[in-house]
């Protein structure tokens, strides 16, 4: 297709709407991709609606501690007789919100961050990069640890510590679509039909790397997921009563011999994102593959 050929009508060039639109198609023709959005929205709605149906995750009942599953509690209780199905349904929202609010944040700084860099280049572009460099060679583990660290524990630190160190690779992706634009003949249209750098940065190169960011964080969910549950178990997120499913799987540790019903909840939480987001993930990579069959 010519660049002239992209023009719409107006005389102004649009980007390929096409191509999301054939991504998505081809998302959906996958078998895992539907199991794992399935799962997802099953625990997007457990987290969203769940919570009005269940009693107070907080209440405790001295006089019913650690007791087994049953009609009344059908995943047991923990050691103040909190009921666990109660606390595993509201600590979805804890956690689930705390990965899915980390790779927003990561994404749209990322994607700022990259696209500055890539569109505007000069000096912008080499400091934005060595940042960029620097924040990819130290380890990720270690840098969030230090930030929490510095913090405090806590669920929003942990989030702010996270986000603050998962950006640098979604930025060097974002970058790379926005130097790799220039050629693209929806963006050399813009030019000829005499948009503006700003706007048709805006309207042709935003989008493009919006959508390679999103699947690039998209593609690490599970391991969002995994993380801050590894580090809320460490103590390092949302501190108790609060129900999170890291901090819950950290209280029942001691119990395991003789209780370990205070991990089902928790545990199966863990499973299923990770499990969804790992389908999703692979299927989206296999949908967004410019090798794949059309």
């Amino acid at each position: 297709m010519s660049a002239l050929g992209i023009l719409t009508r107006a005389g102004v060039p649009e980007p390929f709407p096409d191509a999301r639109r054939g991504v998505w198609r081809a998302l959906l023709r996958r078998p895992a991709a539907r199991v794992g959005l399935a799962l997802a929205m099953v625990l997007v709605l457990l987290a969203l609606v769940g919570p009005w149906f269940v009693p107070d995750p907080n209440l405790p009942d001295y006089t019913d501690q650690l007791a087994a599953p049953s009609a009344s509690h059908p995943f047991g209780t923990d050691q103040a007789g909190r009921d666990l199905l109660a606390r595993s349904v509201v600590g979805a929202q804890a956690s689930l919100g705390a990965a899915l609010l980390v790779m927003t944040i990561a994404a749209a700084v990322g994607l700022i961050v990259g696209t500055l860099a890539g569109a505007v280049g000069g000096i912008v572009d080499t400091v934005l990069t060595r940042a960029t460099d620097v924040l990819l060679g130290l380890p990720a583990l270690v840098l969030t640890l230090a930030v929490v660290g510095v913090l405090g524990p806590g669920f929003w630190n942990l989030v702010l510590a996270m986000s603050a160190t998962s950006w640098a690779g979604l930025a060097r992706l974002a970058r790379s679509v926005a130097r790799g634009s220039a050629r693209r003949p929806d963006v050399v249209a813009a030019r000829m039909a005499g948009i503006g750098p700003i706007r048709t940065t805006i309207g042709h190169v935003v989008p493009a790397a919006t959508s390679q960011v999103l699947v690039a964080a998209t593609l690490g969910l599970g391991e969002t997921v995994l993380a801050l549950g590894g580090l809320s178990f460490l103590g390092l997120g949302a501190q108790p009563p609060t129900a999170e499913w890291g901090n819950m799987l950290s209280d029942g540790r001691n119990t395991f011999a003789y209780a370990p019903w205070q991990l089902i909840g928790p545990g199966l939480g863990l499973i299923l994102s990770v499990t969804a987001a790992a389908l999703i993930s692979d299927a989206l990579r296999d949908a967004t593959d410019p090798g794949r069959p059309s």
